[in-house]
């Protein structure tokens, strides 16, 4: 539970009276209880498929060469957006393209899958550790809007 925003007083009177959203995704279980599945304003809309870059970024963790990932949407002419993953390796280790591309498609909807892919030596973080999705969004929207 929150007790309040942290916020100008010309913000609050902006977002009005009722139910505020936080931009949290996320679903109540049969049993009550509430998971938080991802950030509304990461979600991926690719022909008119919301996607949520936080289920293939679980998906991608579990690949035993993999350290650290990043999935977000990018430009596409034909579908508004499409699924693009950026991986960083273990140590000394390298990832096979066709290899992962395999391993994402034995787990994930057709939809869900990354149509393009990138591999970094590192990530770009916060010094608290959050991937700074938002620097690797960036260099791919410059100059255009995004769809979300």
């Amino acid at each position: 539970a929150m007790e309040g925003y942290f916020a100008t007083e010309e913000q609050l009177a902006e977002a009005g009276e009722g139910w505020k959203s936080v931009g949290d995704v996320g679903y109540i279980d049969d049993e009550g209880y509430v998971y938080i599945s991802d950030r509304k304003k990461d979600m991926i809309i690719s022909g008119g498929m919301n996607i949520y870059p936080a289920e293939i970024e679980a998906v991608l963790y579990q690949h035993p060469d993999v350290m650290d990932v990043g999935v977000f949407g990018i430009p596409d002419d034909e579908w508004g957006e499409k699924v693009h993953a950026v991986v960083q390796p273990k140590a000394g280790r390298t990832i096979d393209m066709h290899e992962i591309e395999g391993f994402a498609s034995e787990r994930l909807a057709g939809y869900k899958r990354p149509r393009s892919w990138e591999f970094r030596d590192e990530l770009p973080r916060t010094e608290s550790g959050k991937l700074l999705k938002r620097v690797l969004r960036d260099e791919h929207w410059k100059d255009r809007q995004t769809g979300v």
